[in-house]
């Protein structure tokens, strides 16, 4: 029987003190070359680092410095692939570094270095910014294009660029990206291919197809997440090889969140979490928390039974999310990082179907604790809310105690774009229905702004701030 891989933070070891081996040994070829390079942060002074290869490594192993030449390194022991998955996903977590500074790294055999930029230390209040998207596929042949298939829309337009490329164009304008769910939309090969979008029809292949998807959007988005932490978190369309629609024809690796749980490293170790489902982590005067609206709560939408009809999870003993979410918020010391900003993919604020499931279950901690922001996709359009306290709307720039509510899901895929029905909910203050991303900057402990951005030009199509009254700490409360 198959078992899923679960992919846990790896705490590998560094050797400063010892003269690091070659970055590319003469066994390096073809197939141990590094792709798909990502970042993710472990904690203020940690980094992980993954990257796929075509064969398995014994010890994958990263070279790095704060200069470029590369005499230390890090390694691991896993190199992992799972059913229908024609590569192997490696990762490696560099400990002991210094916070808010800059490295060279390369994983080994590669031919190229990158660089990275280790978290602000907590308590920092210097102001940063960070970038979040939502509901992002593959961009080309395989995804959104210039053309659509039959029963999708919007078509990128002649020349417009698309999110990732709008993300590079602004890659100096933020710290990191958090894409807060739906990855890739590798689960629409079927709907593409009955749609004539690709050819041809073919239900047999041993699921390359799905498999072939993933990988074109995890080289696409490489560019960014090799230079720039590319934090995630689980939406529906990670669950299976056809979003519900038909277990049947996905095999053992393309369900139960297989591809997803194997690719991605987040900070789970290092905050108590599980997986890639939920984690915390502090940059600079933020706490962040990504908490997951899938599975793993009372009536979660992807469990067996559950709307979404994806049978997936739960993936820790009942009660386990929850009981680390109240933890996690109560440990919070808001001297030092006086925002707490939280993300998962269903929303239960907007003008559409809501998940109210997510709203019982989540609603009342994010109360209780004074989150200040929460970060939703899921729909395929921008919506930005009021602050919200069970229904009844705060204005944000009126020192609200309840959390601010932004939806963007419209960082584009191949089905395109939604637009909600009037007349929007009540606690609703713009409804923007282009491809686009969020930047969020966070000014010092009592101001936090945000801009959508539409991808196609980068241009600003709405601005708002959040405003609280409270006393600012400075730096050096903290060293």
């Amino acid at each position: 029987m198959f078992f899923p891989l679960r992919v846990v933070a790896v705490v590998a070891f560094t050797a400063a003190a010892l003269a690091a081996p070659k970055a590319n040994p003469d066994w390096c070829n073809e197939d141990t070359a590094p792709f798909q390079i990502r970042l993710a942060y472990a904690g203020d002074r940690g980094m992980a680092v993954s990257w796929n290869t075509n064969q398995k490594l014994a010890n994958p192993t990263v070279y790095f410095s704060r200069n470029r030449i590369l005499n230390r390194f890090a390694r691991s022991d896993v190199s992992a692939t799972y059913p229908t998955s024609s590569t192997y996903n490696n990762h490696v977590v560099i400990t002991g570094l210094k916070s808010d500074t800059t490295y060279y790294y390369m994983p080994e055999c590669g031919n190229q270095t990158y660089t990275f930029k280790t978290a602000r230390r907590a308590g920092s209040s210097t102001e940063f910014s960070f970038a979040m998207v939502g509901d992002m596929g593959t961009f080309g042949p395989d995804g959104l294009s210039t053309t659509v298939g039959k029963g999708a829309s919007n078509p990128l337009k002649p020349g417009e660029k698309t999110t990732i490329e709008s993300l590079m164009t602004l890659k100096d304008s933020y710290d990191f990206v958090w894409h807060v769910g739906d990855i890739a939309y590798a689960d629409a090969w079927l709907k593409e291919e009955k749609a004539g979008y690709i050819s041809p029809v073919n239900q047999t292949d041993g699921g390359a197809e799905y498999d072939k998807i993933l990988n074109e959007f995890y080289g696409q988005v490489a560019q960014i997440s090799s230079i720039r932490p590319y934090m995630v978190g689980p939406g529906n369309h990670e669950a299976n090889c056809d979003n519900g629609s038909d277990l049947d024809i996905c095999l053992p690796g393309q369900l139960n969140f297989t591809g997803y749980r194997a690719h991605w490293n987040m900070p789970s170790a290092e905050s108590g979490g599980v997986e890639n489902f939920w984690y915390s982590w502090d940059h600079g005067s933020v706490h962040f928390i990504q908490f997951n609206t899938e599975t793993d709560f009372p009536n979660a939408p992807d469990e067996p039974g559950g709307e979404g009809d994806e049978d997936a999870g739960p993936f820790a003993p009942s009660g386990s999310q929850l009981a680390w979410l109240k933890k996690d918020l109560a440990s919070v010391d808001r001297k030092k990082t006086p925002w707490v900003i939280a993300s998962s993919h269903r929303p239960w604020y907007v003008s559409t179907t809501e998940c109210l499931e997510c709203q019982a279950a989540f609603e009342p901690l994010l109360l209780q604790y004074g989150v200040d922001l929460v970060l939703h996709g899921h729909k395929h359009f921008y919506e930005r809310h009021a602050a919200v306290d069970n229904g009844t709307a705060q204005e944000i720039d009126a020192n609200p105690t309840a959390p601010w509510y932004i939806v963007n899901g419209a960082a584009g895929h191949y089905d395109g774009l939604d637009t909600p029905s009037l007349p929007y909910v009540p606690t609703s203050r713009k409804v923007i229905s282009v491809y686009g991303w969020s930047l969020f900057t966070v000014h010092n402990c009592t101001h936090l702004s945000t801009q959508f951005i539409a991808s196609g030009n980068s241009s600003i199509l709405d601005t708002a701030t959040l405003i609280k009254d409270r006393t600012c700490y400075g730096q050096g409360d903290f060293e």
